[in-house]
């Protein structure tokens, strides 16, 4: 049998079925970033009856666990985040979260459950292998600085680099079964961005005694978004968003200080950098025209996630060999962010995506809502999919 029907003859329905089980067990007891422990725990579980050997802690819950093969050769690395969202679960599934306020509602259970899979298919291919395989569980993808982050600072590559590394996420636009890539640039950099707008309050009917910081905070947002989108560069998506705006006065009292809360994300580094500068000088113009002053803070998110050209392009034939050229697509870039991208900045690698939408249905499900689901037939697509990447990347030449 060559590789494609190993794989096929491996998955079958009770396989698949262990592999849901696991799933819903993630599922029913998520846990925030950095607080993943109990799944950490059901992990290794897995991992030692199944005689895989790992390394463990990095960042108090991740793992990066092994498999040789009887063949020398390169070395890959695989990525699944652990980590939920502070969402509360809405939908009327029977394995819907037991931990009120915590919710998989970006389908990393389903990432753990895929990736445990692929292991497993993958420690009983070994004799076929040619080189290493390392397996990422990570820790607080969710929250900056992000796992990857951290677990690359911790040394979890210490003497065992790997010459690619890849991932998928759910996409829940996507259809069950299918599978989606896209070469370069391919999300954004997120970045917090928090502005503290001081002027001088008081009461509403006196406002010539007022240096009123809710008028600059007005001021402040429209400006910076016509700023923003003026001065970005012509190719280079960008989003600057407030969503959250705090003055703590009443009908008529007028605060001391307005707090601005958003979100900057862009796919140029460079420009990146420009725009902190930017949001920094026009909202202090504008507050100190009108008598106030502001303190701006930017919390330093991802950066843009790149993804290797030579290594998408060879997984696209790959998928297309496994799956069939009808269930492969093409991706367009999206704005929102992964922390995935602090492992592309050192190494070449690629992230796709995995389509869980009920088959034959036009419902969507959003990620980051509390009505998420995925189409669970998307659990044998994403098994397969990361075996046969992870074998057959083994065997190219060097990126």
């Amino acid at each position: 049998m060559n590789l494609k029907e190993q794989i096929g003859h491996i998955l079958s329905d009770q396989f698949m079925d262990e592999i849901v089980a696991i799933r819903r067990q993630f599922h029913q007891y998520p846990e925030l970033s950095f607080q993943e422990h109990r799944t950490s725990s059901t992990i290794r579980e897995l991992l030692d009856q199944w005689g895989v050997e790992y390394d463990f802690p990095f960042v108090e819950t991740g793992i990066i666990a092994s498999i040789k093969g009887e063949k020398p050769g390169r070395r890959i690395a695989l990525r699944s985040d652990m980590d939920a969202l502070p969402i509360s679960e809405q939908t009327d599934l029977g394995f819907a979260s037991q931990n009120q306020g915590v919710m998989h509602a970006c389908g990393h259970d389903i990432h753990m459950a895929s990736l445990l899979g692929a292991i497993r298919v993958l420690n009983q291919l070994k004799p076929y292998l040619e080189g290493e395989i390392l397996f990422l569980f990570q820790p607080g993808e969710e929250k900056i600085p992000g796992g990857a982050k951290l677990m690359l600072e911790q040394g979890v590559f210490k003497d065992r680099q790997p010459d690619m590394i890849i991932a998928q996420h759910v996409l829940p636009e996507m259809e069950a079964g299918h599978v989606g890539f896209k070469p370069g640039i391919y999300m954004a950099s997120n970045d917090e961005i928090f502005i503290t707008v001081k002027g001088k309050g008081g009461h509403g009917a006196l406002r010539q005694h007022l240096k009123d910081p809710i008028m600059m905070a007005s001021h402040i947002l429209i400006t910076l978004q016509k700023e923003i989108t003026e001065k970005a560069p012509g190719n280079v998506p960008t989003v600057l968003s407030f969503g959250k705006v705090v003055a703590d006065g009443a009908v008529n009292v007028i605060p001391d200080q307005v707090l601005l809360e958003g979100t900057f994300r862009t796919m140029n580094e460079s420009w990146r950098k420009e725009a902190h500068r930017l949001i920094e000088k026009v909202s202090s113009e504008i507050a100190s025209s009108q008598g106030g002053s502001i303190q701006l803070e930017v919390r330093h998110g991802y950066p843009v996630l790149y993804n290797n050209e030579q290594i998408t392009l060879e997984s696209d034939k790959l998928a297309t060999q496994l799956l069939g050229s009808g269930r492969v697509e093409e991706m367009d870039i999206r704005m929102t962010a992964e922390d995935f991208a602090w492992f592309t900045q050192s190494i070449p690698g690629m992230m796709y995506r995995l389509g869980v939408r009920d088959p034959g249905s036009d419902q969507v499900h959003p990620l980051h809502t509390s009505r998420f689901r995925a189409d669970e037939t998307a659990l044998k697509t994403g098994v397969s999919v990361l075996t046969y990447l992870a074998a057959e990347l083994l065997k190219k030449k060097p990126v």
